[in-house]
């Protein structure tokens, strides 16, 4: 099997440039180790930037997002009982749009499928071959049965534990990590938000965040040891906890129901540079991670997906290189941003084990500097919502 450009991974990253190349003409074929059902399964962040918004929007795929999507004016940061607000739109200019990823990979599925486009689901022992030549392909396996794929580049979108950022060799690529000592215990529950407006809370208990689906599923957070298990807490011991992190006026609001999902996610930062050897280039997980704090982890990938369709749309037109000679320079710019912003936002807002009674001082400090302080805010929002790609 022959294609331009082979996909590895249908997560939304490798959805996002399969359908924007196919709008441009370019043909791909998406690989993915999994089932469809069982990516649309998995639970991820719902907060999008207004450059993957555009993204979509140039994909075709935005209809649902704009009729589904809540816009969000700000967001609120709390300590103890105080409460302040941030404006992004007063601050940047532009709202946020809280819409689960899990709808994102959906629209972009059904317009793979409704474009005719080509999914191998349930690839195993995948292969990269010849990504530093001008020839390269991949080798997997479906149903115990050999495949090759022959391409003119490969988008390795396949994540923190995929083969594609192995396959850079190890005197080539540089690794950068920070592991926090702690985790996320989160739960989505059939219940309207406590408040309309995302809350991040700093709490002597821990950190916390009040999210949202819609109007009627929430999704809420509570930072957690990293040997705690899912099972180790019950509903009512979450919600429990939940109340003792928030302001007490916001804790009196909140509705509380049974948790339909319930998962630990633990929280780290890590890059890989380069983001391209040969003809692989790395969109995403692939390339680097970033805590949840912020929700930057999709809007990142999206950004990435910019940049490579960009320049692949730029090779086939006209058959420049330039987009794609500076793909990995102009991704890690932007990704190292956003890792800092991730970095300090988490920071700012969760106890760690080994914080002085100085530390935490510094830390109520900067939270009311963020609070008085109209440049700060400014800061924090263009950060939020997304700096320009």
């Amino acid at each position: 099997m022959k294609t331009q450009v082979a996909i590895i991974g249908g997560g939304p990253s490798g959805l996002l440039l399969s359908q924007l190349l196919h709008r441009r003409g370019i043909e791909s074929v998406v690989l993915e180790r999994k089932t469809r059902d069982y990516v649309l399964g998995r639970i991820r962040a719902g907060v999008l930037e207004q450059g993957l918004v555009k993204l979509m929007e140039e994909a075709g795929c935005a209809d649902r997002l704009h009729a589904e999507g809540i816009l969000h004016d700000g967001t609120l940061i709390s300590y103890g009982d105080e409460m302040f607000r941030v404006d992004f739109t007063e601050h940047a200019g532009t709202p946020v749009v809280v819409y689960g990823q899990t709808e994102v990979t959906r629209d972009l599925y059904d317009a793979r499928e409704k474009a005719g486009g080509q999914i191998e689901f349930n690839v195993e022992d995948v292969m990269i071959h010849g990504a530093d030549t001008n020839a390269p392909f991949i080798t997997y396996k479906v149903d115990g049965q050999e495949r090759r794929l022959n391409c003119d580049f490969i988008a390795g979108c396949d994540g923190f534990h995929g083969v594609s950022r192995q396959t850079i060799p190890l005197d080539v690529r540089r690794e950068y990590e920070k592991i926090y000592p702690f985790g996320w215990l989160g739960i989505l529950s059939e219940t309207p938000p406590v408040n309309h407006e995302l809350i991040y809370a700093n709490s002597p208990r821990g950190f916390a965040l009040c999210s949202m689906r819609n109007e009627n599923l929430s999704r809420y957070y509570i930072q957690c040891a990293l040997t705690d298990k899912p099972e180790d807490w019950t509903d009512a011991a979450f919600w429990e906890e939940l109340k003792r992190r928030i302001p007490a006026d916001q804790a009196a609001n909140l509705v509380t129901g049974p948790s339909i999902e319930k998962s630990i996610a633990p929280l780290r930062s890590f890059v890989t540079e380069p983001m391209r050897w040969g003809r692989l280039f790395l969109c995403g997980d692939a390339a680097h991670i970033v805590p949840p704090t912020g929700a930057k982890g999709l809007n990142t990938a999206a950004s990435d997906v910019h940049y490579l369709y960009n320049g692949l749309t730029e090779f086939y037109a006209d058959g420049s290189t330039d987009g794609i000679d500076s793909y990995s320079q102009k991704a890690l710019a932007r990704v190292w941003k956003a890792e800092r912003f991730s970095w300090w936002f988490s920071s700012l807002m969760h106890r760690y084990p080994d914080q002085s009674e100085f530390d935490l001082k510094m830390q109520v400090a900067d939270l009311e500097f963020l609070r008085s302080n109209k440049a700060a805010q400014k800061a924090m929002a263009e950060n939020y919502v997304g700096l320009p790609y």
